[in-house]
């Protein structure tokens, strides 16, 4: 079955004046040409031959056509990416997706009015209504609420959307939504930021507390290892100390306060540094 937009590995079927037309043999019992995709002369490759498997993006074209391109789109289906806003109509904000045609923001489906050379986190989804392709900035309703796949320690891959009071706001895994608290973020984090994380808290109401750095002793010896590496790139000294402001200490280890002085701690007790009154000594 071909999914409109996806990344799908179609057959060379025929070959047109215009382009080869592809088709899902894998489920098709007969052949029925009015399935079949057109992939544009400009993109096929010329080692292209009759037969041969191609994996190619399903999209429409600008009269609503499906259509095939091997170019790869900054996002797919049902997934979140941050994207640039090149247009606006009547209809609404265009997107640069990396394809010829951009990508559609209803003027329902925005968080707030889009301005033309800014970027937006959005999902991106099939409207059944049209079969038209069509992204949202309304992120937080197409958020999945069964997080019970999801572990407290989990490594995982967040995307920033939204700043609140409490903190930052963020997409887990193109999936959940997870909450980083400001007090517990040392650098700064915008809106469509990729980083990595760790699953902190799970609450009772489904709501995920996530981190930027390992909890506990696992947090620890990694950067103590980082600290280590650090003195022998300085000279074996470094002008941190535990009255250095958090920022300070962030701009040099990426690491918090508080993990910077257990990393220190653990380092101290091995008698590999020595603490002095302007900063830490390599021995």
């Amino acid at each position: 079955m071909i999914e409109i937009g996806r990344i799908n590995t179609l057959t060379a079927l025929r070959q047109t004046s215009v382009g080869f037309f592809l088709g899902d043999l894998s489920d098709r019992k007969t052949q029925d040409f009015n399935n079949d995709i057109l992939l544009p002369n400009k993109y096929v490759p010329e080692t292209l031959e009759i037969d041969d498997n191609i994996d190619v993006f399903v999209y429409t074209d600008s009269e609503d056509r499906p259509i095939a391109t091997t170019l790869t789109p900054a996002i797919q289906r049902n997934e979140f990416a941050t994207l640039q806003v090149v247009s606006i109509t009547s209809a609404g904000a265009f997107l640069d997706w990396g394809l010829e045609k951009d990508l559609l923001v209803p003027h329902r489906e925005q968080a707030r009015p889009m301005q033309i050379g800014e970027w937006y986190v959005v999902f991106m989804y099939l409207d059944r209504r049209t079969n038209r392709l069509v992204a949202s900035s309304k992120v937080s309703r197409f958020l999945d609420p069964d997080v019970s796949e999801l572990q407290e320690g989990d490594e995982v891959q967040l995307l920033a959307y939204e700043t609140t009071d409490l903190g930052v706001n963020v997409i887990i895994n193109n999936r959940y939504k997870g909450l980083i608290y400001a007090n517990e973020i040392f650098r700064t984090v915008q809106p469509g930021d990729p980083l990595i994380g760790y699953i902190k808290n799970i609450r009772d109401d489904g709501l995920v507390d996530v981190s930027l750095q390992k909890a506990g002793f696992e947090n620890v010896e990694p950067n103590a290892q980082r600290i280590l590496t650090l003195l022998k790139v300085e000279n074996g000294f470094l002008p941190l100390t535990d009255n250095s402001p958090p920022e300070e200490i962030y701009k040099a280890l990426e690491m918090s306060k508080k993990t910077f002085k257990k990393a220190i701690g653990t380092l101290y007790r091995e008698r590999k540094i020595v603490l002095e009154e302007k900063g830490i000594r390599l021995v």
